[in-house]
């Protein structure tokens, strides 16, 4: 029997045209059942759940979510918040606060002129201003610059397997 490690190269796990498919339908709709994506790929629910498993533990799939629309509960404002740090030292620092700060939804590190660039939404204007002074005292941070969203048109979407 094969291991999941026959199929790693670099680091790139090969993906065959089913663990494809799988993963295709799951993005579409991650609550698909077992059998649904069995009948659509034409094997038995025990295999599909071995393969969904494999592909949890490998940290391909590394989880499962659920789309909100967030003006629709009340929070209003979208912005990105991009970090100017004094230095990199602060990296982790940045990390650990941005995990921290529920109101930032997601936290990346980037090139170009700062070290991290934050998605954040708040219920209004006056909450967003209130997390940017909270933002602007974290350790390293030496000043922010903030691009207000204002209308999303493509949201999350599969990716093409």
């Amino acid at each position: 029997m094969l291991a999941l490690s026959d199929f790693i190269e670099n680091d790139v796990i090969k993906l065959d045209r089913i663990d494809q498919k799988i993963l295709n339908i799951l993005q579409m709709d991650g609550r698909s059942s077992a059998s649904f994506i069995a009948e659509k790929v034409n094997m038995s629910i025990p295999a599909i759940t071995d393969r969904i498993k494999k592909l949890i533990d490998s940290g391909i799939i590394i989880g499962f979510t659920t789309q909100l629309d967030h003006a629709k509960i009340g929070l209003d404002v979208s912005a990105f918040i991009t970090l100017i740090s004094e230095s990199s030292i602060h990296y982790g620092d940045v990390i650990r606060e941005a995990n921290k700060t529920p109101e930032i939804i997601q936290c990346f590190t980037t090139t170009g002129n700062g070290s991290h660039v934050l998605l954040a939404i708040t219920r209004s204007m006056h909450t967003l201003e209130k997390l940017l002074r909270n933002i602007q005292g974290w350790p390293g941070v030496k000043r922010t610059e903030t691009q207000m969203i204002l209308t999303s048109y493509k949201n999350i979407n599969p990716i093409k397997l």
